[in-house]
């Protein structure tokens, strides 16, 4: 299988020994994710330990740092400026992504951002650049690819078995942020200038990465719809930004294949599935409760794979997200998914919002 794959420059460590003591963690934001995710792992994690919170919302650092531990702020600023930190997780509004971000890399911080990384290529690129010229690691969470259902799956098309990949399908839908985001239907999900993009940036970008992952290619060309078909305001008026979207894809090799995004499957699981057709069968993959892969051979011969359950907002098992980053930044290890491969993804996501007003298919610039 085919592997093109470049990283971005290897950031210089400052010392060649493993970090001794655990890694302090400053969190920008304490809605949903944070609660819910990065500071439970955290606090999991023997090798880390939240040392601050700051969000807005008055009361709800405090909260957290009640449950969490860590000093509680209400300015992010005076976070970095006054609390002793070693890294920082960014779990704001997507708006707020890339000058945070920028902000704790010149302070000497490792950052951990949320997806999508940024709002647009340009921000995506300065973060890049933030990281390089700080000497310090940018990881994106696009825990995805993380899963242990998408890792073996990754390992059993790189066996060979299932030969050429032809074509995908993949889905990731649920009832949407108002149904889990701590402020509901007024949630910064829903507001154009805080989210700049819907479904795509929430569910859209976890795809666009796992589908690069798993195929070991790049998305060439893109096109699809992308609307607005449900979701209101508190007011009634529809939501500002998307809620639904099907795109179709196409890889370096010819790979084409679909990702079906919604925030209105309204049903009582989320669906997050994807199925690879290739010379020599089907790999299902996330759709069956008991095998998180099944490999369904055209001579007849099955493969079923216990691996776990996958991380959804209803079953909050571990993501590996900040294991992971704990770890590359004590073993002075560039993280697997680093700045380039956050912009790749967001790359595609963005130009598949533009082919979608534009009515027609786009090849992804590089």
């Amino acid at each position: 299988m085919r592997r093109d794959n470049p990283t971005q420059p290897n950031p210089e460590p400052q010392k060649p020994e493993r970090m001794k003591t655990p890694t302090r963690y400053g969190f920008i934001g304490a809605g949903a994710i944070a609660q819910r995710r990065h500071l439970p792992e955290c606090l999991a994690n023997d090798d880390s330990v939240v040392a601050a919170i700051a969000d807005p919302r008055k009361g709800r650092a405090a909260e957290q740092a009640g449950h969490f531990g860590g000093e509680a702020y209400t300015n992010w600023e005076r976070m970095l400026n006054e609390a002793e930190l070693d890294a920082v997780v960014v779990a704001t509004p997507n708006a707020f992504h890339a000058p945070q971000t920028i902000a704790a890399l010149k302070r000497g911080l490792h950052v951990l951002v949320e997806k999508p990384m940024a709002t647009t290529r340009a921000e995506a690129r300065q973060m890049i650049a933030a990281a390089k010229k700080a000497k310090r690691y940018l990881m994106v969470g696009m825990n995805q690819r993380l899963m242990p259902v998408h890792v073996k799956a990754r390992e059993v098309l790189e066996r060979g078995t299932l030969g050429r990949v032809l074509a995908f399908e993949t889905s990731f839908k649920h009832g949407g942020p108002d149904g889990w985001s701590v402020d509901g239907a007024s949630s910064w999900f829903f507001k154009k200038k805080l989210a700049v993009m819907g479904v795509n940036g929430d569910l859209g970008i976890h795809k666009a990465d796992l589908m690069r992952y798993l195929l070991g290619e790049e998305f060439t060309h893109v096109g699809g719809q992308v609307t607005t078909r449900d979701k209101k305001l508190p007011d009634g008026r529809d939501i500002p930004v998307d809620d639904n979207a099907w795109l179709t894809l196409k890889t370096e090799s010819g790979i084409i294949g679909s990702i079906n995004i919604s925030w209105t499957h309204y049903g009582s699981y989320e669906a997050n599935g994807t199925t690879i057709f290739c010379e020599n069968g089907v790999m299902r993959i996330g759709e069956d409760p008991q095998f998180g892969v099944i490999v369904q051979l055209k001579d007849g011969q099955q493969e079923c794979y216990v691996t776990g359950a996958m991380a959804s907002n209803t079953q909050q098992v571990a993501s590996g997200v900040i294991d992971s980053f704990t770890d590359c930044i004590r073993s002075r290890r560039k993280p697997v998914i680093d700045g380039l491969e956050g912009y790749k993804a967001l790359n595609v996501i963005l130009t598949a919002v533009e082919a979608s007003k534009e009515g027609k298919t786009k090849k992804i610039p590089r």
